[in-house]
């Protein structure tokens, strides 16, 4: 069976990895919405010869049938678009931060700006498949975690949940992203000269993305320190998490925890005791990857997390999270 799939955003960075991705997937067939006055004067996406692209309108649509719709787009324009996409029947990934942290109150202060979908904050689904999978399943409105929540959650979670790490000591995440994690507009601080040969540190101590860790990994913000750094490359995070344990404990110890999580998941990938990622392993795949290195004796323990912020950031995780909608196998279109 084939699912006519839509994509808004589809000329950013993780709007292009959707359209390559979804292009080689066995069971959709994509529709390219437009929803830009200059639409119609504006290129076709690089690397896709697809169907023509179509309105983003109600009409437009229902006609086409849409069972799911991608939105890579601001968060001010998923508030425009979501109600009346699920309205016109279609389910509605967002890729975008509009829909993550649960309160209104929460968005205003992390993102500085008013909710206008206060009814569908509360409705939609968090969706970290390895954590959330089930809720995925029946959702018809899911928010895709961000890139940098995305890995530190997926090393923290189950280490916090077996209360291994002493928060008393709290909790370091020295977090490093290539440029495309800013977007495709163009500013100063992306621009070729400002980031080659250079290495910076931004929005230190009040990144918008550490409001989801909080959540997601249950942590006090006293508790969690990040800090998001720029690498002069294009795509990758790789994020290094520093942490006391409770006891003394080996690499192997905290290995097996993981082991307990994440034996049968997919996308995930455990280093043996000592072996760390790095980007080359994991760029322009849907994986992330993990490695930790401990001192027993003086309890500390290092994690490191790398991911493709583009595809397990983004694109290949809103994949992951439509399968589930539609019933497919998790890994359809990403291995």
């Amino acid at each position: 069976m084939t699912y006519p799939i839509g994509i808004v955003g589809f000329r950013g960075y993780s709007g292009e990895d959707l359209v390559r991705l979804l292009s080689h997937h066995p069971h959709v067939s994509v529709h390219l919405l437009e929803h830009r006055a200059d639409s119609q004067d504006r290129p076709r996406p690089r690397r896709y010869q697809g169907p023509p692209r179509i309105p983003c309108t109600p009409d437009a649509v229902r006609e086409a049938k849409l069972a799911v719709v991608f939105l890579a787009t601001p968060p001010e324009v998923s508030m425009d678009l979501t109600p009346w996409l699920l309205e016109a029947g279609a389910k509605v990934v967002d890729l975008s931060g509009a829909f993550r942290l649960r309160s209104v109150a929460n968005y205003k202060r992390w993102y500085k700006e008013d909710h206008a979908q206060e009814t569908l904050l509360h409705e939609a689904v968090y969706g970290l498949p390895e954590f959330f999978r089930e809720q995925v399943r029946g959702a018809r409105l899911v928010s895709n975690p961000g890139c940098y929540p995305t890995a530190v959650n997926l090393a923290l979670r189950p280490l916090v949940e077996a209360g291994v790490i002493d928060r008393q000591a709290s909790i370091v995440c020295d977090a490093k992203s290539g440029v495309s994690g800013a977007g495709r507009k163009p500013s100063l601080k992306t621009s070729f000269c400002e980031v080659t040969e250079n290495f910076s540190a931004y929005s230190v101590l009040e990144h918008r993305h550490v409001a989801e860790v909080l959540l997601t990994s249950q942590l006090e913000e006293h508790e969690f320190s990040f800090t998001a750094q720029l690498l002069p490359i294009d795509r990758g995070i790789l994020e290094t998490i520093y942490f006391r344990t409770n006891s003394s404990m080996s690499a192997l110890d905290i290995l097996n925890i993981y082991e307990k999580s994440y034996g049968n998941e997919p996308f995930v990938r455990l280093y043996n005791p000592g072996g760390l990622p790095d980007l080359r392993a994991i760029q322009r795949t849907n994986f992330c990857d993990i490695g930790v290195v401990c001192d027993p004796s003086t309890r500390r323990a290092v994690v490191v997390s790398a991911i493709d912020n583009l595809v397990k950031g983004a694109a290949g995780q809103a994949i992951q999270n439509m399968n589930l909608i539609l019933g497919l196998d998790e890994t359809e279109g990403l291995l």
